[in-house]
């Protein structure tokens, strides 16, 4: 499939997740077969007032293709920091327009622009002016009720190249099930590729969501997180009507373990090790012996400690 100009290999996502979507797990994601990754949010207003912290999260040397995400509220700020988004050379800039956690919607921004569409498109517009590269947009069915539709159709009519569409209202935030129908009908509606998001945590979900909304591709969340093979599985079964990866408890182990050693490489090793904890809890998750596995996990604090335990796991259990 393309988005805009750019041609992409598959049309299985991984989904921007703030605190989790860092270099090396996109890194990880796109090596079990990811069609595109997204960098974590970034502040447009960081940007502006040149935020160091901000701007090191976009690094995604060797990632392509990958979008940056971005998000604000004020369109001429929006506008005015894509030159340094394009310092680092993505394929596409994402604006983000539906994050429910308080600390982005309470300053207007996230899902909180789904209060005020017309702001979204003049918001899309700036950006869109802005940009060499193509520009979406990634929102839920809206703020309390589903005004996604017409949301869709403002960000296309503004220059948007796909919209991504969580099927959940930021007051619902990720409780009870996803309505694709919501999907179903912005993919209707538009010209441009609808990108599916919400509930996919298998290969069925993936193909269920694909064949009940239409949509062009589908945008995995939670459910990669300890599970990157997700994509592997998910393009799989679209190309082949079979899932045939199905990787062994040893072999995620071995999988965590590496996932371990770019963090510490990337972050230097008592933030690597920190961030690794909850990693490897949803790596572990469901295997025997996981709960005292996690317990001791989230005391340790150096990679050596964390390696010796996790080998130690593999030997007992494996």
């Amino acid at each position: 499939m393309k988005i805009g100009n750019i041609e992409l290999e598959n049309p299985v996502f991984l989904a921007p997740m703030a605190g989790i979507t860092d270099k090396p797990f996109r890194e990880i994601c796109r090596k079990f077969g990811a069609g595109m990754v997204y960098s974590e949010m970034i502040s447009a207003k960081g940007l502006y007032y040149n935020d160091k912290k901000t701007a090191s999260l976009m690094d995604m040397t060797n990632e392509t293709p990958c979008a940056i995400q971005i998000f604000g509220s004020e369109p001429e700020i929006m506008a005015e920091i894509v030159p340094k988004v394009m310092v680092y050379k993505p394929d596409i800039i994402d604006i983000n327009m539906g994050c429910p956690a308080p600390k982005i919607a309470n300053n207007g921004d996230g899902s909180a622009l789904m209060k005020t569409p017309e702001l979204m498109g003049r918001i899309m517009r700036a950006v869109r002016d802005a940009s060499p590269v193509p520009v979406t947009a990634k929102m839920r069915k809206g703020w309390d009720s589903d005004v996604s539709l017409r949301c869709a159709k403002i960000l296309e009519e503004n220059g948007a190249s796909a919209v991504a569409v969580h099927g959940r209202t930021r007051e619902e935030y990720y409780s009870g099930k996803a309505d694709w129908d919501s999907i179903a009908r912005i993919k209707q509606e538009l010209t441009i590729p609808v990108i599916g998001n919400g509930d996919i945590w298998s290969a069925e979900d993936a193909k269920n969501m694909f064949d009940y909304t239409g949509c062009d591709a589908v945008m995995v969340a939670r459910g990669a997180q300890g599970n990157p093979w997700i994509f592997t599985q998910i393009n799989e079964l679209l190309k082949n009507g079979i899932v045939t990866t199905n990787p062994t408890p040893k072999e995620r182990l071995c999988v965590a373990l590496e996932h371990i050693s770019r963090l510490v490489e990337d972050k230097g090793e008592s933030r690597g090790i920190k961030e690794a904890r909850k990693h490897m809890a949803w790596y572990v998750k469901g295997l025997k012996g996981a709960s005292t596995l996690k317990t001791e996990i989230f005391k340790i604090s150096d990679y050596a400690t964390m390696h010796s335990a996790l080998s130690a796991y593999i030997d007992k259990f494996l």
